[in-house]
């Protein structure tokens, strides 16, 4: 399942530092701006402590975790949405990409030079948010030049319904309003919605680069941007991608625990990071335990038992019959998967089951 997380951001913010934490690609990270042309692609191993509890149990001869795909974009600047920088290409980049983490400066630094002369991550903010925008506002101009005609005069539906749908996006642009600001109440309106590709309707993850003092509660910069971002549909989450480096830097899995509880972090910002990610994408994971392996299964949130047998095997989808579930807490609690069955814990689902995150399958077909 491909689904792609776009890191943007101003030049210099630490979108290049932050992508080679979580990857260990090392993207080049330099203090002037464009230093990242082509869009760096990391494939992230998702952080699951549900695989190594259940790997305690069943003894496999493996672990195998789910991944997501990020992309380092190059910076934006202003006027991108008309070709300055190398706005055009990273503007594509962005709409290849199903959802973006919005990288902001929420730190000082004389030696970091900023694009724009000074620290402000509301102004930062604005400022990708109006090149989205602008370019947003081309492409439902351009729609609505298509389908108003048939939409006023023809009588034609489907039309119509496109040429409502177009309005409202435009209305929201054109007050400075993100795409995903806008919502809509039928099934067929949020279809119109969904297939225009807007770059300002991807859900989207700010993330708040601090100083190591301010990785726990934030500072004045953060709160700026808390208070900027709060009637958006959108979540905030603070990373002092410097501190990130140092912790990446580290040889063993003891020293990095040892750096956090000295910096007062249960768990890293990359950690954090990719899990909010994931779950930006509208991700979930199903788990099957053997043997052989204990694996992390990606899915997208909603997914009948089905299309989840399908992700393995396109045979498994074909000729499902059941799918035997056992939650992951009972499986913890019992210790193995007879103790399960025994205690009358597992349960079978048929076609109709909505696959919960964690839940450990076993599918039984026929082809």
């Amino acid at each position: 399942m491909a689904l792609q997380c776009g890191i943007v951001g101003l030049p210099n913010v630490g979108k290049s530092t932050l992508f080679n934490c979580l990857s260990n690609a090392k993207a080049q990270a330099a203090n002037f701006p464009f230093c990242t042309i082509e869009p760096n692609v990391g494939v992230i191993t998702v952080p699951d402590d549900r695989l190594t509890k259940l790997a305690e149990l069943v003894h496999p001869g493996r672990i195998v975790p789910t991944t997501v795909e990020i992309v380092d974009i190059a910076g934006l600047v202003k006027g991108a949405s008309k070709g300055e920088g190398l706005g055009n290409k990273f503007l594509a980049n962005i709409r290849e990409t199903d959802a973006i983490i919005h990288v902001l400066r929420c730190f000082d630094d004389d030696n970091v030079t900023h694009v724009d002369g000074s620290v402000d991550p509301v102004r930062d903010k604005e400022i990708i948010d109006a090149e989205l925008q602008i370019k947003d506002l081309e492409t439902i101009e351009q729609r609505i030049q298509k389908v108003q005609k048939q939409a006023t005069t023809g009588g034609d539906k489907q039309a119509k319904l496109q040429y409502e749908v177009l309005c409202k996006y435009r209305d929201a642009l054109v007050q400075g309003k993100s795409a995903r600001s806008v919502s809509f109440d039928t099934k067929d309106e949020q279809k119109a919605a969904k297939e225009l590709f807007l770059l300002t309707s991807k859900p989207v993850l700010y993330v708040c680069n601090v100083d190591e003092g301010s990785a726990i509660n934030g500072n004045k910069y953060v709160e700026q941007v808390r208070e900027a971002i709060k009637e958006e549909n959108a979540e905030l989450l603070i990373v002092a991608a410097k501190t990130e480096a140092d912790i990446a830097e580290l040889d063993t899995y003891e020293d990095r625990q040892m750096f956090l509880a000295e910096v007062g972090l249960e768990e890293s910002g990359v950690a954090r990071l990719i899990k909010a990610a994931y779950a930006l994408l509208d991700l979930e994971t199903f788990i099957t335990a053997g043997e052989m392996e204990v694996k992390a299964w990606t899915y997208r949130k909603g997914w009948k038992a089905p299309q989840c047998a399908g992700v393995i095997h396109t045979d498994f989808e074909k000729g499902f019959i059941r799918a035997e579930v056992i939650k992951y807490d009972d499986y913890i609690k019992y210790g193995s998967e007879a103790a399960v069955r025994e205690a009358g814990k597992l349960s079978v689902e048929g076609k109709e089951y909505i696959v919960q995150d964690g839940d450990i399958m076993h599918f039984r077909f026929n082809v």
